[in-house]
């Protein structure tokens, strides 16, 4: 990836931001600070996230996926990720967009299972065609 040049990379349709991002992946991986998959796989979830994060471009709801979908973990629940709030505003009949905080805290009584209730909110979503009221950027009503 770091030998590939920036002409190289945009026609395969790499806008310049990702090209950047890519780097410093590749750059990370091969100085240790996003280890290799085998050694993630032991690794503490929040080191995941502290690990991936310090790349350009990776963002907790980008670790937490990975978490959740690459590495299988049981216990992730997203609570940036807006479909996972649209769901629980569907599931417990809510009129707008819930705060995260107020997911973290019902999520408590799903530990050590988050994810799977994470997978139930997104069906909740798509399920319930849920159209909450629009919030502000904390999650509250307008």
């Amino acid at each position: 990836m770091l030998l590939l040049s920036p002409d190289a990379l945009r026609e395969v349709g790499l806008s310049r931001a990702k090209q950047l991002s890519l780097h410093d992946l590749a750059r990370k991986s091969i100085d240790g600070t996003v280890p290799p998959l085998s050694e993630l796989r032991g690794m503490d979830d929040e080191e995941i996230v502290s690990r991936l994060t310090a790349v350009r471009g990776i963002g907790r709801w980008t670790a937490e996926m990975f978490l959740i979908f690459r590495l299988g973990r049981p216990d992730v629940l997203p609570l940036g990720d807006y479909g996972l709030r649209r769901g629980y505003a569907a599931a417990f009949g809510l009129p707008a967009l819930p705060a995260a905080a107020e997911i973290a805290a019902r999520g408590e009584r799903w530990a050590p299972y988050r994810t799977v209730a994470s997978w139930y909110m997104w069906r909740a979503a798509e399920a319930g065609g849920l159209r909450p009221a629009p919030s502000g950027r904390d999650g509250t009503s307008s």
